[in-house]
């Protein structure tokens, strides 16, 4: 039998039926938005929602034994704004689980998904200012500013045939 992760992986990055993947992965957003929802809004006191048996917690977020793949899929996506990472593939239902999260790092990485379903959650007021909300996404949009450095005529040419760049590849530009 698959471990929920294997399940997790199979139905979400393999698509045999668009349908039923389409709804399968839109089930994911509803139920990562509720469960995200559901910790922020209870934050600071949120322990319940963070930490405790696998089954138990899913249970708390709205997943339920039928959507524990879900769940795990959850864990998977939360798991690079945790301060302490779980094995997110050897979960089970009795599996203890502490979602150590670091909410600034959680707020920057929904950014970096553009996960807009989730940065702009009501209840994320409850859990940063306004100040630090800005203040987090000025720097996702500093850290993603495009740069490109312009090539000069008589600089090497970037292909690396060695010739200035104005007798190689810059000849029909």
């Amino acid at each position: 039998m698959a471990t929920y992760y294997e399940t997790w992986i199979d139905r979400s990055e393999t698509v045999r039926d668009q349908t039923s993947y389409t709804y399968y992965i839109n089930t994911y957003y509803t139920m990562e938005k509720d469960a995200y929802d559901k910790i922020l809004s209870a934050y600071p006191d949120n322990k319940e929602f963070t930490s405790g048996k696998a089954s138990e917690l899913a249970s708390k977020l709205g997943f339920n034994k039928d959507t524990m793949d879900i769940f795990v899929g959850f864990l998977d996506g939360i798991q690079t704004s945790l301060n302490k990472e779980i094995d997110v593939k050897s979960v089970d239902d009795d599996t203890e689980i502490d979602l150590d999260i670091n909410y600034e790092k959680l707020y920057y990485n929904m950014r970096d998904a553009k996960a807009t379903w989730l940065f702009k959650l009501n209840s994320w007021k409850k859990v940063l200012s306004d100040e630090k909300a800005s203040e987090i996404a000025r720097e996702y949009r500093d850290a993603n500013i495009a740069h490109s450095e312009k090539i000069g005529r008589n600089d090497p040419c970037p292909c690396g045939s060695g010739k200035k760049y104005k007798k190689c590849c810059g000849k029909n530009a």
